[in-house]
């Protein structure tokens, strides 16, 4: 089966202040979109940026055979959330967004109104087949892409700059604490027996703190002399699959130039040895998978087709 996440970058009908302007892009955005998966043809697809519900339905409706949707009812300020298109009935386990009991409210812009909670909910679902039970977390933290105050993406000042890319840490670092716990009760102690992933957008690079944050346990990275060896780690850690990607395929997004692989997946240690392949993109021997070098301004995209990020995915074998 392959598992994979994708964020299809500001996924609206027509009409929407964010999504394509008419019809005809609207069509020709769905189109690229389902191109992609029918390619990958996935069995569950972790989802970003849907900002209309009825909007996946439709892409969904492009796709052959038969799909499930499930969305987290916890979008943002804009309307956009996660969610999962997958081939198997899944059963939804959690849709939260507040923060874990312990973890204090953080600042998150001039104004010093506290924040409490996720920007966008993560949505957990359990899908099964005759060889395996799979537990999948599904997110969207906080964007490295800076906004300010009256819908500006340019500061008045480098102090203005510094600040709100201070709270936007504070929130993505608050946003993995969160989804870490939500990966603690998905493995509950038996990640060796437990196939277990957490997917998504995380809006940072392998070794940023943010993400290594939803590891758990330091040790055992794949690649490392430690990966084979069994230790007490292993029932709590989650892997990040970035090592087996190919390194010239080893990114998701194309920032101003620069190749950045911020969408991960990352699995339990059962999981984890079932892997047969990783990538990005289209599997090997598809077309080719281009993608656009985004700049500060998200709102230069509007209504492009296709995505900004590219898919990551993973082959599990049985």
């Amino acid at each position: 089966m392959l598992l994979g996440t994708w964020n299809l970058e500001n996924l609206y009908r027509p009409g929407s202040p964010f999504g394509p302007k008419d019809q005809t892009a609207y069509e020709t955005k769905l189109a690229a979109l389902a191109a992609v998966i029918t390619e990958l043809d996935p069995t569950l697809l972790g989802v970003q940026e849907v900002g209309d519900p009825d909007a996946l339905a439709d892409l969904a409706g492009m796709l052959d055979g038969s799909w499930h949707l499930a969305l987290s009812a916890h979008p943002d300020e804009r309307g956009i959330r996660v969610g999962f298109l997958s081939r198997l009935l899944p059963r939804v386990l959690a849709d939260t967004n507040a923060f874990p009991g312990k973890l204090r409210p953080v600042q998150g812009d001039d104004a010093g109104d506290p924040v409490s909670q996720a920007g966008r909910g993560f949505l957990a679902v359990e899908i099964a087949t005759p060889a395996l039970t799979l537990k999948v977390a599904v997110c969207h933290l906080k964007s490295k892409l800076l906004s300010y105050p009256g819908g500006r993406f340019q500061p008045r000042d480098e102090g203005e700059r510094a600040r709100y890319g201070a709270y936007a840490l504070y929130r993505r670092a608050a946003e993995a604490a969160t989804l870490r716990a939500l990966a603690d009760e998905l493995l509950a102690g038996e990640g060796r027996t437990r196939d277990v992933a957490v997917l998504g957008d995380l809006n940072d690079e392998v070794q940023a703190a943010t993400t290594q944050i939803l590891l758990g346990p330091p040790g055992s990275e794949i690649g490392t002399p430690g990966y084979e060896q069994p230790d007490r780690g292993d029932a709590t850690r989650l892997w990040d699959v970035a090592p087996l990607i190919p390194a010239d395929r080893r990114y998701s997004r194309i920032n101003s130039g620069r190749h950045e692989l911020i969408d991960h997946i990352l699995v339990s240690h059962r999981l984890v040895h079932r892997i047969g392949e990783a990538g990005t993109g289209l599997p090997a021997g598809g077309d080719a998978f281009r993608l656009p070098s985004i700049g500060a301004d998200p709102g230069e995209r509007r209504g492009a087709p296709g995505s900004d990020h590219a898919p990551v995915w993973v082959r599990v074998e049985a």
